[in-house]
């Protein structure tokens, strides 16, 4: 079985929403859905759950969520039942590249791994084949907030080259071509940015501090210089992040 990174478990460890999105953004989300109490939803790299549980807590929807992570999947796991929403939603540690749901679902999403389909073209198809017809889908992705001037900015962003990522108008115009309506959008905020990874920098911190010798304490420490300066110099100025809301036409 795939399992995550031990670094990026490690990375993520206070963080319940393993995005850029706060739990008011969150919630935010869910409402401008008007998420219905008989909706199901299938959430690929679901991460923690949060998503799941906290929409099945407020809006009474189910769900499933898949993640390669079996520390992720424990999480989300005790979120459901501190919410008390276990007979609601379940979770499988398993790869989202290839799941396909047993019956059709009301939502499907994938927020922030498009990885699962080698990009949004292929997240979207990989969303379609659970979809029921006029189901809705979610996928959070990056975007250029204007373009990125060389390529050590580039690189401090998390992209290979300028086009990993494309311009926000772009982007949507991406999804259309793809047979989708952009029916909503969610984006987050410099704030939201901040604190997504500044958690990151304590929890890299705590690791460090309790773990000198482990073997990624160079990879850490290294990490720890180097990413705040990326992200102030950089990924503050340059990057973007947002949830867009498609229907099939």
């Amino acid at each position: 079985m795939l399992e995550l990174p031990r670094h990026h478990v490690i990375r993520e460890s206070s963080h319940r929403v393993i995005n850029p999105f706060t739990p008011e953004k969150l919630r935010q989300l869910g409402e401008a859905l008007f998420l219905q109490p008989d909706w199901m939803i299938l959430d690929l790299a679901c991460g923690k759950g949060e998503m799941l549980c906290t929409w099945s807590a407020t809006h009474g929807v189910g769900g499933h969520g898949v993640d390669i992570s079996s520390d992720f999947i424990a999480a989300a796991m005790k979120r459901a039942v501190e919410l008390g929403v276990e007979n609601r939603v379940s979770f499988e540690h398993g790869n989202a590249e290839d799941y396909v749901s047993a019956e059709p679902v009301d939502l499907a999403c994938c927020m922030g791994a498009t990885w699962i389909g080698d990009g949004v073209p292929g997240t979207i198809e990989q969303l379609r084949k659970s979809l029921r017809p006029g189901g809705i889908m979610l996928v959070g992705h990056p975007y250029w907030l204007k373009p990125p001037p060389d390529q050590v900015a580039i690189t401090a962003c998390g992209a290979e080259q300028d086009s990993d990522w494309l311009a926000l108008g772009d982007l949507i115009e991406q999804m259309q071509s793809l047979g989708c309506d952009v029916i909503e959008m969610m984006l987050a905020d410099q704030d939201s940015w901040d604190r997504y990874v500044a958690a990151q920098w304590r929890n890299i911190r705590a690791f460090l501090d309790a773990n000198p010798d482990d073997e990624l304490a160079p990879f850490f420490r290294e990490e720890l210089t180097r990413s705040p300066l990326d992200h102030v110099r950089y990924q503050r100025e340059y990057l973007g992040w947002g949830v867009f809301v498609l229907k099939d036409r």
